[in-house]
């Protein structure tokens, strides 16, 4: 290491509840206007959020997964914007704890800054004519060599925060006639990077996942991550694949979660002059609520043990993470329909925070590992274990 570096204080659990609370404030607001809730990133920086998993040897507190789906989980109920752009800066932070693939003086001034700001990181790898590069494909985004930097031109979407992204890894391929495929480090406000927002989305609005153009940006020698042949990088990240999928789960049970507590706080203050009695005394509305916070419960309980298996070693954390992410995404929207259903026109009115919930909660089917992509795995898997089953 070649500075000594500062130290990270680790977040304070007690202080969630409170960041939570201050940015469901503000949710609304930011909602509405699409506005980049930059009040909300502060928050979490002041409280230790976007530095859990910094690794101790940066001198940070090394956090795990378990405590990031708790993290997570109440940011998402709090803002689902804020919560987005903090885990992708802690998977980024967690990725390199595990495998050390920045470059070390890259890495070690993300880590001093982020120790005295906040600063947020994304890795942006979706395209126009790409889309998702999980379904496969080479990036048109190209990097060419000029001496002793590169030189990186292209066109990124869905680039969530990327007016406030302070690092950016991205996803191109050199000009060789061989392409090779790496993630290029570019800092935010650099020469030659614009943003273009384009973000006009029914959910997750604040979350400004505008579009990034490159022109000839600079990126120095070294600056670039896993620079290989298409397909010689060893094959899927599936610790990188738990850490996303049982996150950003836990996020949209959060959502979820806000949901619940409106739908509650809505059915004890409503009493119909028929009624003469708050809706929440209904037998009705009382097992509806009850239903919804079982799905919720235990699709809850199933991330929190996969993503403390997966900080134990145990394979069957990544192994299931993405059947989990299936379970929870479906209990997270299909608690905020049932919500919605119940509470009728109410739910949809502007002024109220149920559809803003319901918007944000449809955006967890577009988060890699699509429910197609999980099920389709599953179901080969099954298969070829009932194969090994009857040859034995």
């Amino acid at each position: 290491m070649s500075r000594p570096l500062p130290r990270i204080a680790p977040p304070d659990p007690d202080r969630l509840p409170e960041v939570g609370a201050a940015l469901a404030a503000r949710a609304g607001e930011n909602d509405r206007e699409a506005a980049f809730p930059y009040d909300g990133v502060a928050a979490a920086h002041q409280a230790g959020l976007l530095t859990a998993t910094v690794a101790e040897r940066y001198g940070g507190p090394g956090g795990g997964l378990a405590e990031t789906v708790r993290i997570l989980q109440v940011l998402g109920a709090g803002d689902p914007a804020v919560a987005l752009v903090t885990a992708m800066t802690l998977f980024a932070h967690a990725a390199q704890a595990r495998d050390g693939s920045w470059p070390e003086r890259a890495y070690e001034r993300l880590a001093a800054d982020s120790a005295e700001r906040p600063v947020l990181v994304n890795a942006l790898r979706v395209e126009p004519e790409l889309g998702t590069p999980i379904r496969g494909g080479l990036p048109a985004t190209v990097a060419r060599r000029r001496g002793g930097h590169w030189e990186l031109s292209g066109h990124k979407i869905f680039c969530t925060g990327a007016e406030a992204l302070g690092w950016m890894l991205v996803w191109a391929r050199t000009e060789d006639e061989a392409a090779r495929v790496g993630s290029f480090l570019v800092r935010g406000g650099s020469e030659g990077l614009r943003i273009a927002r384009t973000w006009d989305h029914l959910g997750l609005r604040a979350s400004r996942s505008d579009d990034v153009l490159l022109d000839a940006v600079r990126v120095p020698a070294d600056d670039v991550i896993g620079l290989a042949e298409p397909g010689a990088g060893g094959g899927r990240d599936t610790a990188g694949g738990a850490w996303n999928a049982l996150g950003l789960s836990a996020m949209y049970l959060g959502v979820a979660r806000a949901a619940q507590h409106w739908l509650t706080g809505f059915l004890h203050e409503r009493t119909p002059t028929a009624l003469g009695a708050p809706l929440a005394t209904l037998p009705r509305f009382q097992s509806a609520v009850g239903e919804i916070d079982v799905a919720l419960s235990g699709a809850e309980r199933l991330v929190a043990a996969l993503a403390e298996a997966a900080d134990a070693g145990d394979p069957t954390g990544a192994e299931q993470a993405g059947g989990a992410k299936l379970l929870a995404t479906r209990a997270a929207i299909g608690a905020v329909e049932q919500a919605v259903a119940l509470v009728g026109n109410n739910a949809l009115t502007r002024a109220n925070p149920l559809q803003r919930h319901l918007r944000d909660v449809l955006c967890s089917r577009v988060h890699t590992p699509q429910d197609d992509t999980v099920l389709l795995t599953a179901g080969r898997t099954a298969l070829a274990r009932r194969t090994l089953t009857e040859g034995t």
